[in-house]
C-alpha cells in the first residue's frame, strides 16, 4: 500500500524487487527525477516493449554531476515520486544504488555495480541505459564513456527537437562501438521536469503531466511552493 500523503510504505521501498536474475534484459533509466513525469514513464513503457526488456529500472541521482552545486529536492522526495508513479506496473522498479552510494552519480559507477551485484550468480545481465538522442550527442564527454559501452547497450529515443541518429551516423561517430547502440522510436512527449516545477511554484495545476499520485505528494509536501507555501494547491 503507498500512501499519497507520506509516500510509500519504507518496508516496500527497497531494493528487494529491483533485484534481478542473471541473463535477464534490464533497462536502466537514470536521472534527477526531480518529478518524475508522464515522459519517463511513456519512455520506459516504450522501450521495455520494443526491446522486450524483462524491467525497467528507475534509478533516481543522489548528487548528478552536472547539477553539483545546484539545488534540487532532497532524494527521499523524489525516490518517493517515482515509487508512485510506476506503482502498479510490475516491468518497473526503483533502483536506491545511486542514493546509498557517496559522491558523483557516475553511470559507469552504477553499471559496474549493477553487474558485480550479478557476478556471484554466474551468468551477466543484459543491460540497455536508456537515453535520449540529445544525450547521446554529449555522450563522448560522460565520465568513462567506454566502460560503459562495455557494460550495457546504449537505447537511443527521440526527443522533440533531437531526431534519432541514423545508422550511418551512428558508425560515423562511434565506429566499431556502434553496434552497442540501439534506436527506439517512441511517442515523443513534451513533457519536462522544469515545465512541471516553475507550474507548481507558480501555483498553476501539474495534473496531466504526472500521475494522479505525484500531483497530490506534490501538493501534500508543498514541493517547488516555496514562493506560496500557505496557498491551496489548485482544484
Amino acid at each position: 500500500m503507498t500512501d499519497s500523503t507520506n509516500g510509500p510504505d519504507p518496508a516496500t521501498r527497497s531494493d528487494q524487487a529491483a533485484r534481478f536474475a542473471p541473463g535477464r534484459r534490464i533497462g536502466i533509466l537514470g536521472g534527477t527525477f526531480d518529478p518524475v513525469h508522464y515522459g519517463h514513464l511513456v519512455i520506459a513503457e516504450q522501450v521495455r516493449e520494443a526491446l522486450s526488456l524483462d524491467r525497467v529500472l528507475f534509478v533516481p541521482a543522489a548528487i548528478p554531476p552536472h547539477k553539483i552545486g545546484v539545488a534540487i529536492t532532497p532524494a527521499e522526495h523524489r525516490a518517493a515520486l517515482v515509487e508512485l508513479a510506476i506503482a502498479g506496473n510490475p516491468s518497473f522498479a526503483v533502483s536506491r544504488i545511486e542514493l546509498e552510494r557517496e559522491g558523483p552519480s557516475y553511470t559507469a559507477d552504477t553499471l559496474q555495480a549493477l553487474t558485480d551485484e550479478a557476478a556471484p550468480r554466474g551468468v551477466a545481465p543484459d543491460l540497455f541505459f536508456i537515453l535520449s538522442s540529445e544525450a547521446l550527442a554529449g555522450f563522448p564527454n560522460w565520465h568513462d564513456p567506454d566502460r560503459i559501452l562495455a557494460l550495457c547497450r546504449l537505447a537511443v529515443v527521440q526527443r522533440p527537437g533531437s531526431p534519432l541518429p541514423s545508422g550511418t551516423e551512428l558508425a560515423a561517430r562511434f565506429g566499431r562501438r556502434a553496434d552497442r547502440i540501439v534506436t527506439v522510436e517512441t511517442v515523443p512527449v513534451a513533457n519536462s521536469a522544469s515545465a512541471v516545477r516553475d507550474r507548481a511554484a507558480a501555483g498553476l495545476s501539474i495534473r496531466y503531466l504526472v500521475p494522479p499520485a505525484v500531483e497530490a505528494y506534490i501538493c501534500d509536501h508543498r514541493l517547488y511552493r516555496s514562493d506560496n507555501p500557505s496557498e491551496d494547491c489548485p482544484k
